[in-house]
């Protein structure tokens, strides 16, 4: 078999206007809308499972 050769990139400098810089940090604060939603939905649920494994479910506990 032959031997795979490793090509290893450094970048050094990115060229960007500010105004393309700007529009990209403004899409990349609303891409966090959904990705903060889901992360909330996904330990929201994993919070609810330990509390039945750990915590239980009396009757008359207050959360």
């Amino acid at each position: 078999m032959g031997s795979r050769e490793i090509n290893e990139i450094v970048v050094t400098d990115i060229r960007m206007s500010f105004s393309s810089m700007v529009v990209f940090m403004v899409k990349w604060a609303i891409a966090t809308i959904p990705a903060l939603i889901i992360l909330t939905v996904v330990g929201s649920v994993l919070l609810g499972i330990l509390r039945i494994f750990f915590g239980g479910f009396h009757p008359g506990m207050r959360f």
